[in-house]
């Protein structure tokens, strides 16, 4: 649920309806549990399983292309596939270059993680993946932020004391505090970020975003939606 800060080159572009019955499912392939590359090189996780069903639902056929995460939404546009479904949280600022469906996880928090107790969030110098609302949040609360291009990148700035704590989606942190044998530790307050997470696509594909909203409506009132959210992010996650 990584919220992106738009740049202005994103403004100027613009493509042509691009879809048939193949949709070409753009993901950064990147961030577990929503998405990753497993170990047969193909695209996995939460949103994979999601996106399958939703296009099947729709009547159509997915292909995945992974894209990083800085220019994912520069390359919706221009036409170099056809959706974004990688934790992208819905809000006014992305609404204005591109479209979203309804949400299909809904809205949680994002949390600062250390490798020690008492860091002051407020103060210290916090890590954020870049052109994420996370780093906007950082950068205009008095810490001092440093960024990096992936996630990973993020938790090893951590782990290796360049940065004192990071600032990340809280289902993202989960996994990787539990599995840190007490390395790594939740600190500070969690912080509400964003609306929830739906599907880019761009503004002209307003019969594809129909097409997809109907399939997320089919899924939230038969109860797989759920289903999927607690078997990629546990029993406590939120539910529809």
């Amino acid at each position: 649920m990584k919220k992106l800060i738009l740049g202005t080159a994103a403004l100027a572009l613009s493509a042509s309806l691009a879809w048939a019955d193949t949709v070409r499912m753009g993901t950064e392939g990147a961030y577990p549990p929503y998405n990753f590359i497993n170990d047969a090189g193909e695209v996995d996780g939460f949103e994979r399983e999601v996106g399958d069903e939703l296009c099947k639902r729709a009547g159509l056929t997915c292909e995945w292309v992974k894209n990083d995460w800085d220019s994912i939404i520069p390359n919706l546009v221009s036409g170099n596939y056809d959706t974004i479904i990688a934790g992208m949280s819905i809000t006014a600022e992305r609404d204005e270059v591109i479209d979203f469906t309804q949400d299909y996880f809904p809205p949680t928090a994002s949390a600062y993680v250390a490798a020690s107790d008492g860091v002051d969030t407020m103060k210290g110098v916090i890590a954020a993946q870049a052109a994420t609302i996370q780093a906007g949040h950082v950068a205009e609360s008095g810490a001092t932020l440093v960024e990096f291009a992936t996630p990973e990148e993020t938790i090893a700035a951590v782990r290796n004391g360049e940065a004192d704590a990071v600032l990340a989606d809280y289902d993202y942190l989960v996994p990787l505090v539990e599995e840190s044998n007490g390395e790594l530790m939740f600190v500070g307050d969690p912080v509400p970020l964003g609306g929830g997470v739906g599907m880019g696509l761009r503004e002209s594909d307003g019969e594809l975003r129909d097409k997809f909203d109907a399939a997320i409506t089919s899924m939230k009132e038969d109860g797989s939606l759920n289903t999927l959210l607690k078997k990629w992010f546990g029993d406590d996650t939120q539910t529809y």
